[in-house]
């Protein structure tokens, strides 16, 4: 396994180097709206702790990251009134990971529409706008 890449764009992201569409945050870990969604409100939860994937963050940060992932879950069930939600984590080339930051994938979904294929298109700026409000407001 590689070593961790402070320059990957989610850690840019951390440093405010790179905009996103944040919609919750802590001490321990950060909440945005992909921009390449697979579903409306597709949301990413990572840590603020350097971890490349589940196989090298520490127990108690990967913690705060499951809870901030129910977290938003709770919220977009509401928010996009979906029927279920999926949470997906890859970790390394082989499990599917392209940015090597840790990251849970939360996406709310409906009865019968599926998700669009991974980094498919990029979203619109005004619905990922409206689509964190909607999830802000539900955390509320």
């Amino acid at each position: 396994m590689s070593a961790y890449d402070s320059n990957n764009p989610f850690a840019k992201i951390l440093r405010g180097e790179f905009p996103c569409y944040k919609v919750y945050e802590n001490d321990h870990v950060l909440a945005f709206l992909d921009i390449m969604p697979r579903c409306p409100g597709h949301a990413l939860v990572i840590p603020k702790a350097p971890a490349r994937n589940i196989l090298d963050i520490s127990p108690e940060d990967f913690a705060h990251v499951a809870r901030a992932a129910r977290t938003i879950a709770r919220a977009a069930m509401t928010a996009f009134k979906a029927d279920g939600i999926t949470l997906q984590q890859f970790s390394e080339p082989a499990g599917g990971q392209v940015v090597f930051h840790l990251h849970v994938h939360v996406m709310p979904r409906h009865e019968g529409v599926a998700l669009l294929p991974p980094a498919s298109r990029k979203e619109a700026a005004k619905v990922l706008e409206e689509n964190a409000s909607k999830l802000v407001a539900a955390l509320k």
